[in-house]
């Protein structure tokens, strides 16, 4: 004789008894008139047998005291699986005679029972075998079938009405002790056969009315479901249509502001070109006059410190849109980001056609962030707007210098002749004073060597001046490349501008789409039940077509055939036939199209 393991003799003893004290529980309470209280004996007795079976293979679990081995750990996990039952864990929480894990266990048993959803319950419980592992081992009852039998037993308790008062009861202390005597079988019973055969008629006849109750009430909830996506999606499609007004208004305005910053540009340009001409012309005059020219030169030198002070101006301005030009780029990575966030969507919306109520809130969400980013870009144009009033202002500012370097150019000139006429009268005074002072010619000679000196001193300042002039040449070439790197980025921009305009083309397809999806969804179901022995291959797996091998995009989409469960794009994959499993007609590839015309034709006589 081959020995049992005592661990399956222990579940199978453990059943029975459930099935005893179920059995007996609901013949009792028809018997007793089906509204329970807490003293009544079988129903003790069945919460000692559930207790029991609950405790069948808990882990043991340390702690800081003692060793701790209650049922209340997988009760608790109840609340997670389940959110109906939080209820139910809030108010064993609340109730303040409660001290032990164990008579927490307890209140939640009876108030799972008087709510009619023990079963319920401990069936989301057992599905999860993998959270069940941290609580029970591998042998015990709830891990192995017996417990799977147990809570379908536990669905004939629904017919029961119980009144527990669990807030007074003392079920700390409570000895849980099974009595046999009450399960053992006696002659009377054996008589009582037909009236628990009536008694079962009846208790289907009420399963029977409940569950009709319970579908009627999913039926209703479904409906008013339906109801609520229709009046979202109605929503969702005027807000799309008055987004897309308030975006072809900002494209307008934009368009404005871009024609009005090339007429500044233009203006620019040719206040520079006269800048240049006016330097010319002073450079010619500073070689007529760089003789005798004392008080000009230190003008002159003023003046380039001016020009050097402006010169780091707009260095400080290059340097602003330079930055400007990084905070651009930025912008377009954003955008960027924002269109590869919008094919994620896209994708999502195939594989989740259940959920068209989220899909639609998301895309709601992200046609306000580009907003956002059109906000953002009009704040940068605005930006570059009063940059170019700044270079104007600059640009008056060198205008007017320009004009007192004139007017003192003009003085100097002046003070020039009246010293020349004061130098000639002065020579001819010494002429007619030469004999009388010979003395004094010593001093002039010494005087003549330190203008002399002088003189040569003026010269290098001339050359200096030369090499700034020079260096500034080079900036004003620099400056020029600049602006061609400006009209290079503003193309860029206008492409960008392109592709956002098809993205958002995509998008509108997508909104006519959204609304044709509830009436396809019938569609949609009739072809997954004919795809349902064929592999049906992920979105995800795709990025190219079978037939054309073009890659998928937001103008290029993706569509399954039913037949064969591949993807392809809208050109390979635009025919439609009626397939055996489903009577009207569905979309099928190029290739599929084909195969089954050729069996059509074959088919025929």
């Amino acid at each position: 004789m081959a020995t049992k393991d005592p661990t399956a003799v222990e579940r199978a003893n453990l059943l029975n008894m459930a099935k005893l004290s179920i059995k007996g529980l609901i013949e009792s309470a028809l018997s007793f008139g089906r509204t329970l209280d807490s003293d009544y004996p079988p129903l003790q007795q069945f919460f000692v047998v559930m207790e029991h079976c609950l405790k069948h293979g808990l882990k043991v679990r340390k702690s800081f005291l003692s060793y701790n081995k209650t049922i209340w750990g997988p009760l608790e996990l109840v609340e997670k699986l389940y959110p109906e039952a939080e209820e139910i864990g809030a108010s064993v929480r609340d109730l303040p005679g409660l001290k032990t894990p164990l008579g927490r266990a307890r209140a939640w048993l009876r108030l799972a029972l008087m709510q009619k959803k023990m079963a319920d319950y401990l069936r989301c419980l057992i599905i999860q075998r993998e959270l069940l592992s941290e609580f029970y081992e591998y042998h015990a009852l709830m891990m192995e079938e017996e417990g799977a039998v147990i809570v379908g037993l536990l669905v004939g308790l629904n017919v029961i009405d119980a009144n527990l008062c669990v807030k007074g009861e003392d079920l700390d202390s409570q000895v849980g002790v099974i009595d046999f005597s009450m399960y053992l079988k006696n002659e009377e019973d054996v008589g009582n056969k037909e009236r628990n055969v009536q008694i079962a008629a009846i208790l289907d006849q009420k399963n029977y009315v409940e569950e009709l109750n319970r579908q009627l009430n999913t039926v209703s909830s479904l409906h008013s479901r339906v109801d609520s996506l229709e009046k979202s999606n109605t929503k969702l499609i005027e807000e799309l249509a008055i987004a897309k007004n308030n975006i072809i208004k900002l494209q307008e305005e934009n368009h404005q502001l871009r024609n009005e910053n090339k007429l500044i540009l233009m203006k620019t340009q040719q206040h520079l070109e006269v800048t240049k001409v006016d330097v010319d012309a002073e450079l010619q005059t500073y070689k007529h006059s760089r003789q005798e020219l004392d008080e000009m030169y230190n003008e002159a030198r003023r003046q380039l410190r001016d020009e050097s002070q402006l010169r780091q101006d707009v260095e400080n301005e290059l340097a602003v849109q330079v930055s400007m030009k990084h905070e651009i780029e930025l912008a377009m990575k954003l955008l960027e980001k924002d269109i590869h966030e919008k094919q994620d969507t896209l994708i999502g919306l195939r594989q989740q056609l259940e959920e068209v109520k989220a899909i639609n809130i998301e895309m709601y969400q992200k046609l306000q962030g580009s907003e956002d980013g059109l906000k953002e870009k009009n704040e940068i144009i605005a930006r570059l707007e009063e940059k170019t009033n700044k270079i104007t202002v600059a640009m008056r500012q060198l205008e007017q210098r320009l004009q007192q370097a004139e007017k003192a150019q003009m003085e100097a000139e002046d003070e020039d002749k009246k010293y020349l006429q004061e130098c000639q009268s002065k020579s001819d005074s010494l002429q007619k004073q030469i004999s009388q002072k010979e003395k004094q010619l010593v001093q002039l000679e010494t005087d003549l060597k330190i203008e002399k000196e002088w003189r040569q001193t003026l010269q290098e300042d001339l050359q200096k001046e030369k090499d700034a002039l020079s260096h500034l040449r080079n900036e004003t070439q620099q400056i020029v490349s600049l602006k061609k790197e400006f009209l290079n980025l503003q193309d860029e921009n206008q492409q960008l501008k392109k592709i956002y305009h098809e993205q958002e083309q995509a998008l509108q397809e997508l909104g006519n789409k959204l609304s044709e999806s509830k009436l396809k969804i019938e569609d949609i179901k009739e072809a997954n039940k004919a795809l349902q022995g064929l592999v049906w291959l992920k979105d995800k797996e795709a990025t190219h077509c079978k037939l054309c091998e073009k890659e998928f995009s937001l103008s290029k989409r993706k569509h399954h055939c039913r037949n064969c469960g591949e993807i392809f794009c809208n050109a390979c994959s635009d025919n439609e036939l009626p397939l055996p499993s489903s009577p009207k007609p569905v979309r099928v590839c190029d290739s599929c199209h084909a195969l089954l015309i050729q069996r059509c034709s074959s088919n025929l006589p």
